[in-house]
């Protein structure tokens, strides 16, 4: 199993940042690897909603589709790959630390198969490295604003 958390506060309201990262059209805006990301469905973005993303990771191209598992407003965010090269579920939780200023909490786990599984015990530092920096993307991009 691959597993990466890594967290960073906002010095934002809640709501905005977790109203702002919770939105999967959002992701090019933060995330270093995302080039492009759409919604697959009409109407509210709800538990079962799926989200389509292109990326770049070590050179590769890919192409994925998240559906929405968990969603509880301004705290809990939880999708899964629906299909794609390696099975992930991406988690966000909010919590506000210092008034309304809130520490977003990301974490990506999932089990490898095939070529990827070989990679797994390198796999994890490398994506909380690249996670650690799109928060800190974020972070600039909602504090900016």
């Amino acid at each position: 199993m691959v597993d990466a958390a890594t967290s960073i506060v906002i010095r934002r309201p809640l709501h905005e940042v977790a109203g702002s990262t919770m939105d999967p059209l959002n992701a090019p805006a933060w995330y270093r690897n995302i080039s492009t990301a759409r919604r697959l469905d009409e109407g509210s973005f709800g538990i079962g909603a799926r989200a389509a993303f292109e990326a770049r990771f070590r050179g590769r191209a890919l192409s994925y589709t998240y559906v929405l598992k968990e969603y509880v407003p301004n705290r809990l965010l939880v999708m899964a790959t629906a299909q794609g090269p390696f099975p992930t579920r991406t988690s966000y939780r909010f919590k506000a630390v210092d008034g309304a200023s809130p520490r977003v909490h990301l974490r990506n786990d999932g089990h490898p198969s095939g070529f990827s599984k070989l990679l797994a015990p390198l796999m994890a530092p490398m994506m909380r490295r690249a996670k650690t920096a799109d928060l800190r993307m974020l972070k600039r991009v909602l504090e900016a604003g």
